[in-house]
């Protein structure tokens, strides 16, 4: 029998943010405290296209399905009218193997659980009080980051640095559409933020280390791949507190592991994020926060167990 296919706006019609930060929330638990099956991603690159792909899969234990997903981004294509970013997620019977259904989601359901667990770590290592935030690069997921953390907590000024002036200044006027006062800003006024999340394929950091000032908290979300680095090793080695969403994997390709290769941090100095989701840490005043998210294959199962339960009721 052929598994049911759902595209993106019966996807729309069923997930709710709370459904999403639940959903996610729970596999970085689950992931923290070892209850999950994740396999090393593959990656494929294309650079004549400036494209890339993740193949990543996921399974959260006791769950009845595990999920394969297929991730791209082909950075060309805006200028080409094209969205940058598109994937599926396919889910199968963890007692039968059999296809349960194919969640043509375009990748909507890789930006949201993203923009999730990006919101969720910046909000549990910042300050209490820290309301400025600074966002590195103008795309989908840069809007999805800021949007998301404004529901978990308030944002007084949004900073927003990007290689063009004009998308820098259309992504403030979304903002403020939204009543986030945001503006431009420079690479060093923007690391000088309460909350810093880099958002950008970059293949060197996008900010330098003393930028960053005492007490401030850093996510980045862009290295997801061996070649690409946001963060300056030289950060790591301030930080009182580095989290990653997967050790094994910001060691092997996140920033996380640029730093371990620069000497800058050790291989076990690292936290797993969902351990301080689950009891936060509190840090003394002035103290560095770091995350290092990579995305998961167990957030993608968990969220996409969660959408199709909700499209089967």
């Amino acid at each position: 029998m052929t598994p049911p296919v759902f595209d993106t706006a019966a996807i729309k019609r069923v997930t709710t943010p709370e459904l999403v930060f639940t959903a996610v929330r729970d596999a970085l638990i689950a992931h923290a405290h070892g209850r999950t099956t994740v396999p090393p991603p593959l990656h494929l690159q294309f650079p004549d296209a400036d494209g890339d792909c993740h193949v990543k899969v996921g399974w959260v234990t006791d769950t009845p399905d595990f999920t394969v997903k297929i991730a791209t981004g082909f950075y060309r294509n805006p200028a080409a009218g094209l969205p940058a970013n598109h994937g599926l997620v396919c889910v199968v019977s963890a007692q039968t193997g059999q296809i349960r259904a194919i969640l043509d989601d375009q990748g909507l359901l890789t930006a949201w659980r993203t923009a999730a667990a990006g919101a969720l770590a910046t909000h549990v290592m910042a300050r209490p009080d820290a309301a400025t935030l600074a966002v590195f690069g103008t795309g989908e997921q840069a809007r999805l980051q800021v949007e998301w953390l404004a529901r978990l907590r308030p944002i007084d000024t949004v900073l927003v640095h990007g290689r063009s002036e004009d998308k820098s200044r259309s992504l403030c006027e979304a903002f403020d559409t939204l009543g986030l006062h945001a503006r431009p800003a420079s690479a060093d006024e923007a690391a000088a933020a309460d909350m810093v999340i880099t958002t950008t394929p970059a293949t060197a950091p996008v900010l330098r280390a003393g930028d960053v000032r005492a007490g401030a908290h850093v996510t980045g979300i862009g290295t997801d791949m061996p070649h690409k680095n946001e963060l300056p090793p030289a950060l790591f080695a301030r930080a009182a507190l580095i989290a990653t969403d997967d050790h094994q994997q910001c060691l092997d390709h996140g920033d996380f592991g640029h730093a371990v290769r620069a000497g800058s941090t050790t291989d076990t100095s690292d936290t797993p994020v969902g351990l301080l989701l689950e009891k936060p840490v509190e840090q003394p005043e002035g103290a560095i926060t770091v995350a290092d998210l990579t995305g998961v294959g167990a957030l993608d199962a968990a969220l996409a167990s969660a959408v199709l339960r909700e499209l089967a009721s």
